[in-house]
Order: structure tokens, then C-alpha cells, then sequence
């Protein structure tokens, strides 16, 4: 009895926070008409697992959850420092202003890189082996779950839904890019000079994401809620991120929601990051093709 009260006390506290961070902006601009600066969401995103933090000392029901509102702590404080602080200094403000995509996209990457390796750090001194937060290749090879909404079966091969997952994924966003910014073809061989650049910040955006949002989020949850809940917990959180994303609000968290629920999921069953890797990384490409397409001005 103790332990069920202790895993529902664990459960109900973990999506407490994970909503109340997720919507915090969402429900104050949306709903309250009321303008969120960025300092303050960072506040209230640092602010809550604190208290959270704080509260394990009182109530022992949820000391398990103690890694996961570190790992909050360290993510948003890790954000606030160096995308709302160290961006501001003279010469990265030099890059960012830059019109060059290969200029101000790969300053943008470096910063992002500054807090996957925070949020590494972190990993590494509470997990001590980086397979234990997935920053392995893993068995790509492994045999998955069944998905029956996809079709999937229960033991098909990663090292075959993979591939097949990623470019179809990534096809469908091209459709959607194609069709809502109707490039000319003059504009894309403009961005062959970009190439370099794009598979670059391609690699690590898809790298800072994967890392930062899904595989850290897993590796401190999933022995403490249990690998569905997880990996529910994960992608409701992501999900949340994307709401002033492309597509805007609910269509684009639930398409957020869905595509990191199901990258959580190879690496649980993989038990590495190279299949949720491969997979954002193809549509980093699409994405950031269409980025330098922006930069690129028709008789430029």
C-alpha cells in the first residue's frame, strides 16, 4: 500500500510540474492576455522544480524524483545563462546579426552546444556511465515493441523501421515546407554554397534536442515512473515546447508530442540515441535547407 501511494504521490507531482512549466506562457498569453518575457519564464521554469526540490526534504514520498528536478534546474538555468546572458556579449551578438546563414546558424549551434554539455555533465555525475542517459549508439538492431496505430509489430527491427520512418517523416515536413513557402528552384541552387553549414547545424541541433529533451528527461525517470510513463512525461514536455513552433499551437504540440514519443522510444528499446538521431536529424536538414532559402534573396 505504501508503495502505491508512494508511486502515485511520484506520478501526480512529476506531471504537475511537467504541465505547470509547459503551459506557464501558453495559459498567461493565451488565455490571460498577459506578455511573458523571457526572463520571467525562465524564473518560473527554475522556480518550480526548486520548490519541488526543496519539498523531497519534507516529504519522502518523492525523494526519487530529486534527479529529475535537478535536471530541471540545470536545463533552464543552463538556457537563462546562455541564451538569455551570454548571447548578449558583443561578439556573439556580432554572429547572430550576421546575414550569412553559415554565420549566424552555426553561433546559434554553438550556443546550444554550450548547454548539451551542461546537461551531460549533470548526467554524467548522476548516472556515472554515459549508456545510462543513452549517449551510446545502442543496438539499432533491436528488436520493438508493437505499435499497432503504425502498424507496427511486435519484434520488427529498428535497423528496418528506421530508415523507412525517417524519410517518410522527413517527405511529409518537406510537403508541408514546399507548400507553405513555395521556393523557386532558382532559390535552392542559391543554398548549394550553404551545404557545409546546413549538415553541420543539422548534426548538432538534431544532437542538443535528443540529448537535452528526451534522452536526459528518460534516464531520470524511467526507474522511478516506469518506461510508458516516461516516455509520456517526455514527450508531453517537448510537445509543450513547440506550441509557438511551426505548425502553431495545439496541431504542433501534438505533432511534437508524437514524433518525441516515438524517438523516446528507440532509445529505450535501442537503449541509444543513434536511430532518434538520424531520424531529427534528416528533418534538421529539411528544415534548415528552407532556413537558407530565407537568407538567400531572389537577384541577391
Amino acid at each position: 500500500m505504501k508503495t502505491t501511494e508512494s508511486r502515485t504521490a511520484v506520478l501526480i507531482t512529476a506531471w504537475t510540474v511537467i504541465i505547470s512549466i509547459g503551459l506557464f506562457t501558453v495559459v498567461a498569453q493565451e488565455i490571460f492576455h498577459f506578455r511573458v518575457s523571457e526572463d520571467l519564464q525562465y524564473y518560473v521554469a527554475m522556480g518550480i522544480p526548486l520548490v519541488g526540490l526543496l519539498l523531497t526534504f519534507a516529504w519522502k514520498a518523492i525523494r526519487p524524483l530529486r534527479p529529475f528536478f535537478g535536471l530541471f534546474l540545470v536545463l533552464e538555468a543552463a538556457h537563462w545563462l546562455v541564451l538569455a546572458r551570454l548571447d548578449q556579449l558583443p561578439v556573439f551578438q556580432s554572429w547572430l546579426r550576421n546575414p550569412s546563414f553559415n554565420v549566424y546558424m552555426l553561433a546559434e549551434q554553438s550556443l546550444k552546444l554550450i548547454i548539451t554539455l551542461a546537461i551531460i555533465a549533470f548526467l554524467f555525475v548522476i548516472h556515472k556511465k554515459r549508456q545510462a542517459f543513452f549517449l551510446a549508439r545502442g543496438d539499432t538492431a533491436a528488436p520493438m515493441e508493437a505499435i499497432p496505430w503504425l502498424g507496427i509489430r511486435k519484434g520488427t527491427r529498428w535497423n528496418k523501421f528506421g530508415p523507412i520512418a525517417g524519410v517518410c517523416i522527413t517527405l511529409g515536413l518537406l510537403v508541408f515546407l514546399v507548400l507553405g513557402g513555395r521556393p523557386s528552384a532558382a532559390m535552392f541552387v542559391k543554398v548549394l554554397p550553404f551545404v557545409p553549414a546546413i549538415l553541420l547545424a543539422a548534426t548538432l541541433n538534431a544532437f542538443y534536442e535528443e540529448v537535452t529533451f528526451k534522452a536526459s528527461f528518460l534516464s531520470v525517470l524511467e526507474n522511478v515512473v516506469g518506461r510508458q510513463q516516461a516516455l509520456l512525461l517526455m514527450a508531453a514536455f517537448f510537445g509543450f515546447l513547440h506550441f509557438y513552433g511551426v505548425p502553431y499551437g495545439v496541431l504542433g504540440v501534438l505533432m511534437a508530442g508524437i514524433l518525441g514519443w516515438l524517438l523516446g522510444r528507440s532509445m529505450l528499446e535501442t537503449r541509444g540515441l543513434w536511430w532518434a538521431w538520424f531520424i531529427h536529424f534528416l528533418q534538421d536538414v529539411a528544415v534548415f535547407v528552407f532556413l537558407a532559402v530565407g537568407s538567400v534573396t531572389p537577384g541577391g
